[in-house]
């Protein structure tokens, strides 16, 4: 191995999350309606196994050499039944990381009518609605906040020479809930938005 061989290799490569169990990637549509602009939501199939009947953004898992800009858009098209001539990526916000996967979230103004041009496919989507931003704006959600404590087991305390009390450090979750919605939006879904909404207003609070 020489140095050259590995700067071709970082080179090549594509930053990501160290030992992530998996890529996924989300669009974070934007829609105009007579009011102003609106996030777009979906709502799952109750037939799903994985989060049946909960709000999300249209997305799903990264397949090989994919980019998020172009998983977002292919899942879009499957869910939705937008082709992506429809829509105008806008940019990439902030990633999550969820249950030790990385969830790539992509803004994009869809340039359709809504819901006339929508094509769901029911096996996935149940239905969608929308929410003006300036409703998300008046109406903050609910922050509530838990901690999940590290207790790795069988740990060899001895080989590292540490206690076995050591205190790992706790990470803490953030779990955004709004109310006086249609449908219930909470959790990741609600924690993109809320990063959005903050983002776009933040001059406005500040």
């Amino acid at each position: 191995m020489d140095l050259s061989h590995l700067s071709q290799l970082v080179q090549n490569h594509r930053p990501t999350l160290q030992s992530a169990r998996g890529e996924y990637a989300v669009l974070v549509p934007l829609i105009r309606r007579e009011d102003g602009l609106h996030l777009l939501y979906e709502v799952r199939s109750a037939t799903l196994q994985h989060q049946p009947g909960e709000v999300c953004f249209p997305g799903g898992a990264m397949e090989p050499g994919e980019s998020p800009v172009q998983c977002a858009l292919r899942e879009t098209e499957e869910e939705l039944g937008l082709p992506p001539s429809a829509i105008e990526v806008i940019g990439p916000l902030d990633f999550l990381l969820r249950g030790g996967s990385i969830v790539y979230p992509v803004l994009g103004a869809i340039h359709a009518a809504f819901p006339e041009d929508l094509r769901l496919n029911h096996d996935e989507v149940a239905e969608t609605f929308t929410v003006p931003l300036a409703w998300l704006r008046d109406n903050p959600p609910e922050i509530y906040r838990y901690k999940h404590h590290p207790h790795p087991e069988g740990f060899p305390y001895d080989a590292v020479r540490v206690s076995p009390d050591y205190p790992w450090s706790p990470i803490i979750m953030e779990v955004p809930v709004y109310r006086g919605l249609s449908h219930p939006l909470w959790g990741m879904t609600a924690r993109i938005t809320t990063w959005l909404i903050q983002k776009l207003y933040e001059k406005e609070n500040g």
